[in-house]
C-alpha cells in the first residue's frame, strides 16, 4: 500500500477521531463558571438586546500617531 497516495484519507481519518474524542471526554471536565460583574437583563419584547462594549484608552499624541503612520 503507497502510503503517500492515501496521506488525504489518513488525514481525514485522524481529523475525526481527534474531533471524536474531543466529544468523548468533554463530560468529564468540570464547566467553567465566571461570575459576572454586571446583572444580565432581558430585552424588552420586540427588541433584540445589545451588546454595549466600552473602550477605555488615551488618545495618541501627534508623535504616537506619526510612529504608526
Amino acid at each position: 500500500m503507497n502510503v503517500a497516495k492515501n496521506m488525504e484519507v489518513i488525514a481525514v481519518a485522524a481529523a475525526i477521531v481527534l474531533g471524536a474524542s474531543c466529544y468523548a471526554i468533554a463530560p468529564a471536565a468540570p464547566a467553567l463558571q465566571v461570575a459576572s460583574s454586571t446583572a444580565t437583563l432581558a430585552a424588552p419584547a420586540g427588541k433584540a438586546a445589545m451588546h454595549v462594549v466600552v473602550v477605555k484608552a488615551k488618545r495618541l499624541t501627534a508623535t504616537g500617531k506619526a510612529r504608526f503612520a
